[in-house]
């Protein structure tokens, strides 16, 4: 029998000499539920601008990085979810929680967590109860930000930091692995609990989550890809901060989604892409 990294249920982090523990997200919690709705995830891509956002705005919505600003102009209703996997957006973001988080349910990786205990501390004082560590499940830190020092994290294993080959957990339950692409493994998770896989993009994180959170039927808007040489719809020019989609799309992010796709669909939940500038890319989307 393969024998697997027991994630942590809890983090805690050292901000002004008081420890805020931080709960690790737990599908089994009766109000991480979607209970069989339908979820929108908005991600970050120039097509937003071309949306008709009134339409959207009742649906259970889970935002990604700074497409979280979208609610400085309309009102959505039912936000649900905002997921943050890469601690750099913090480093290059920060007036995005600033000015838009206010206690919305918070999803988002150990280094994402630490880099706010630095940046936003009043925030993670504030509003902890809302949010839940989500784990990688092949490097259950996260990706770290090269700016930030990470000696105030109160829970230090060298396991958490060390990266595993996704071919680890092809006999896990909870998991859906193939070996099969010569550049790179993929995957997807059934349970984000147990961790989820990372595809390049936070999208993919979010997808994952929505799944394993039981939403009937998963609907992507922004998800562009192919001009990702462009400033996000919340960006300008000048303050763009750079991307690494176009080294990983055709080796990860369309077959990850391809996958995941057609697996969810075997479990009665559709995933439908809505941008118009990546629709072609995907076989299943």
């Amino acid at each position: 029998m393969a024998l697997y990294l027991r994630l942590p249920t809890t983090a805690g982090f050292n901000i002004d000499n008081e420890i805020i523990f931080i709960n690790a997200f737990n599908a089994s919690e009766p109000e991480q539920s979607l209970l069989g709705q339908d979820v929108n995830i908005i991600a970050s891509g120039p097509s937003i601008q071309q949306l008709s956002l009134p339409e959207l705005l009742k649906i259970p919505t889970i935002f990604v990085n700074g497409s979280l600003s979208l609610i400085g102009h309309h009102r959505f209703t039912d936000v649900v979810g905002y997921v943050i996997s890469d601690a750099r957006f913090i480093n290059h973001q920060p007036e995005i929680l600033r000015q838009h988080y206010t206690g919305q349910p918070l999803y988002a990786t150990l280094a994402v967590f630490e880099a706010m205990a630095t940046t936003h501390p009043d925030i993670m004082r504030t509003y902890h109860h809302a949010m839940r560590v989500l784990y990688p499940v092949d490097r259950p830190w996260g990706v770290k930000s090269n700016k930030l020092s990470f000696s105030k994290l109160i829970f230090k294993k060298k396991l958490l930091n060390k990266k595993m080959p996704l071919s680890c957990f092809m006999n896990h339950p909870n998991f859906i692995i193939d070996d099969s692409y010569k550049s790179a493994e993929i995957g997807v998770s059934l349970n984000v609990t147990h961790g989820f896989v990372e595809a390049g993009t936070v999208a993919y994180v979010a997808t994952q989550l929505a799944f394993s959170r039981h939403a009937a039927a998963i609907h992507l808007y922004g998800i562009d890809l192919i001009n990702s040489d462009q400033p996000r719809f919340y960006e300008h020019t000048n303050n763009s901060a750079p991307s690494t989609l176009n080294t990983v799309i055709s080796d990860r992010i369309v077959p990850s989604f391809n996958l995941l796709s057609r697996v969810y669909k075997e479990h009665g939940v559709c995933v439908i892409n809505h941008s118009p500038i990546s629709k072609a890319l995907f076989g299943n989307l």
